[in-house]
């Protein structure tokens, strides 16, 4: 089951505000009146009934302690800086399954929580830059993959091979070691291999993967709409991203090209890795770096 977060950190800071608006409106000065009229009636006022005249009603009391740490929740979370976790291989080796990662969420403007409108535009995508968006066929899900193509781009994939608007995407062959993405007790586990190169994208360098026993698919050719961009994992043969807008593949994976009001953020740095959440098995800050 899918939860909506951001709904329920803004419904809890309007309860929260209204509650101490109410206190501050409403209640607050029933009080105040209440305790001068028992200061008016005695001449020594006892200090636990002023205690308990002045006592505010416990539901107020939580929604004046929580307010102010739910609200700047909510501005840090909505127009600053987002948390995320990487749930699957498709961005190997830039991101591992497990790892804990910040979003930009300024970098290509300001959009307001819930309903993800754009209010103030800063910046817009570049190529190279790991994005956050939501998912085009199910968009409560988020998705992270790298920026390829801006809109009006012409991409095309052929033989394992980038072009962008008609020149090849430099790489260079960094590694070659096992593919961990095969199971156990395969018979083709010990021939699988992976090759990483670097490659060099705009102003971009990153590392990406490629199997080695998987077939080139046919090559294909994207031109990028307006206000959409296309989006591929850096894990290239195991990603499930735009190159799948048309192809055979089964309609459920066709999603294509991601629209604009789509973007989350920009994805700038691993911050923890904990691929299974859990006390046995404790979290690891060994992997904190910028994403490149």
């Amino acid at each position: 089951m899918h939860i909506n977060f951001p709904l329920i950190l803004v419904i809890a800071v309007a309860v929260a505000g209204l509650l101490a608006l109410i206190d501050l409106v409403w209640l607050a000065p029933r009080r105040r009146r209440v305790i001068a009229a028992y200061q008016a009636q005695v001449s020594t006022p006892d200090p636990q009934t002023l205690e308990r005249l002045d006592k505010e009603p416990l539901l107020v009391e939580y929604g004046k302690s929580f307010f102010p740490v739910l609200a700047v929740v909510l501005i840090l979370r909505s127009f600053l800086v987002e948390p995320f976790q990487i749930p699957s291989g498709s961005m190997k080796p830039t991101l591992e399954v497990g790892d804990f990662i910040l979003v930009n969420k300024f970098a290509y403007g300001i959009r307001l929580p819930v309903v993800d409108t754009k209010v103030l535009d800063i910046g817009d995508p570049q190529r190279g830059d790991v994005m956050v968006f939501r998912y085009p066929n199910e968009p409560r899900i988020n998705y992270i993959k790298r920026v390829i193509g801006l809109p009006g781009d012409h991409v095309r994939y052929a033989d394992k091979q980038l072009f962008v608007n008609g020149e090849r995407v430099e790489r260079d062959l960094v590694r070659t070691e096992p593919d961990d993405e095969v199971p156990p007790g395969h018979p083709l586990q010990a021939l699988a291999k992976v090759d990483i190169y670097e490659e060099y994208l705009a102003d971009a360098t990153h590392q990406i993967r490629h199997k080695r026993l998987s077939q080139p698919a046919r090559p294909q050719e994207w031109v990028v709409p307006e206000g959409h961009y296309f989006m591929i994992g850096d894990n290239r043969d195991n990603s499930n991203d735009s190159r799948y807008w048309q192809s055979d593949q089964m309609p459920r994976e066709l999603w294509g090209m991601v629209p604009d009001t789509y973007i989350v953020g920009k994805a700038f740095a691993v911050w923890m890795h904990w691929p299974e959440p859990k006390l046995s098995n404790l979290p690891s800050f060994s992997s904190i770096a910028l994403i490149h």
